[in-house]
């Protein structure tokens, strides 16, 4: 069971691994001996490395042409990429009565437009195998309107669609592209959220569960989706919100 989900000696691309979820999966991957490389335009100072296992990769991934020579540096260093997690993201949340079109374009070129081009260029190089696996880390922002930050709810669920018609044309290559979906998870990015005690119950009660998620609830899922484990599945969305988006009534 423990070689089924085995990620030992496996190349792993993960971007926006500077500092939150991506962060922290490029350890627990690490941990798992997996050879992570680890992209992001900065990385946190205390950022450690578990024993070479890890190389940070500082990169402008809105840089299509950077992006495929780091690429293309690691394809001819390990003659393969078995595993791209696209985690980049930023949210840039808004109480302007409308929301700026600077906002827009700017959530939309990291969440979903890097993540295009960055699946396209790693594709070239699993091709060649026949095999690989895509992450796309979602949001349940994917599936349900939530107020002041439509760049972000808008890319999300962009980049849920993105992940199946991918998987749609690469499937018979061998390539396997999946959706991972947090709800509310602690992290940098959502400190705010989670120190104010209204927002933190409010966001607490919608889960089934009755808390918000940590970085580790995700490594589980996605180790599955980047192991053997998961090598009949794509295409698919696997949500870890406490059973946010599947909640119905509250108790009366």
């Amino acid at each position: 069971m423990e070689d089924l989900f085995s990620i030992k000696n496996q190349i792993i691309i993960i971007t926006g691994a500077g500092r939150g979820i991506g962060q922290n999966l490029a350890k627990s991957f690490a941990q798992r001996k997996a050879v992570v490389y680890a992209f992001d335009k900065t990385f946190e100072k205390n950022y450690s490395t578990e024993n070479d296992q890890i190389k940070l990769i500082k990169c402008e991934l809105t840089n299509v042409e950077e992006f495929q020579k780091a690429c293309n540096s690691i394809y001819s260093k390990h003659k393969r990429i078995d595993v791209l997690i696209n985690n980049v993201g930023v949210t840039l949340p808004s109480n302007e009565k409308f929301y700026s079109t600077k906002k827009w374009k700017q959530t939309i070129d990291v969440n979903l437009t890097v993540a295009f081009t960055c699946s396209q260029t790693v594709i070239k190089n699993m091709i060649k195998r026949k095999k690989g696996s895509i992450v796309n880390i979602t949001s349940i922002n994917a599936e349900l309107g939530f107020p002041s930050n439509p760049a972000y709810v808008a890319s999300k669920g962009g980049l849920k669609q993105l992940g199946k018609a991918l998987a749609r044309d690469w499937g018979k290559y061998g390539i396997r592209v999946n959706n991972l979906g947090p709800g509310y998870i602690i992290t940098e990015m959502t400190k705010k959220s989670y120190s104010n005690k209204r927002s933190r119950k409010l966001r607490e009660s919608q889960t089934m569960l009755g808390r918000w998620g940590t970085v580790d609830d995700l490594i589980g899922p996605c180790l599955f989706l980047a192991s053997n484990a998961s090598q009949y599945v794509t295409g698919q969305d696997i949500y870890v919100d406490g059973g946010w988006i599947s909640n119905g009534l509250p108790d009366l």
